[in-house]
């Protein structure tokens, strides 16, 4: 299969992210690096072609979470506490002006929380970077791959974090994607 998983630069003053270190470990997989911006992390994912690709994983730290979280729901929303990496703090605005409140995961997010060690279900992938690039991906995507976010603790071993997301890419190889 070819599978897209994208990870973020580091951010706030940190030297790594610890979605970026799992992420280019993984292996058979195209990689990208996001950066923790609003604007131009949507606008990349925007710009992404997605006709060869049979999936698209994005991945995100989550600094107060102690288990990796496989996010189910979008929302059209940023609210951000700190600013972005370009000091971009938005409070209360729409990522898309005409889009729905919510978009949901196309991956299988029961099965692949059930396939990772220390891993749940997420219903919320908050309301800053992370959440931006989840909503925009699916307003790109719709339902024509799977596609959804995974959030990982920032402080869990980066093996660890690696092999849980390496048993997500395998779930989606043995299911075709889909739940």
């Amino acid at each position: 299969m070819n599978i897209i998983v994208t990870g973020f630069e580091p951010f706030g003053g940190e030297s790594t992210n610890a979605s970026w270190e799992a992420v280019k470990e993984l292996e058979g997989v195209q990689t990208i690096l996001l950066p923790v911006s609003f604007r131009r992390a949507a606008a990349l994912i925007r710009e992404m072609t997605f006709s060869r690709q049979d999936a698209v994983i994005c991945v995100g730290e989550a600094g107060g979470r102690d288990r990796i979280s496989v996010e189910r729901v979008a929302v059209n929303l940023m609210d951000a506490r700190i600013p972005d990496e370009d000091g971009y703090q938005p409070v209360d605005l729409k990522i898309s002006e005409n889009g729905p409140a919510a978009y949901f995961s196309t991956l299988p997010t029961r099965a692949m929380a059930g396939a990772m060690e220390n891993a749940e279900l997420s219903y919320t992938a908050g309301t800053y970077v992370c959440n931006t690039v989840f909503y925009t991906l699916m307003e790109k995507v719709g339902d024509t791959l799977p596609a959804g976010f995974i959030h990982v603790p920032k402080t869990m071993e980066t093996a660890r974090v690696t092999e849980a997301l390496a048993a997500a890419v395998r779930i989606l190889a043995g299911s075709g994607g889909r739940e």
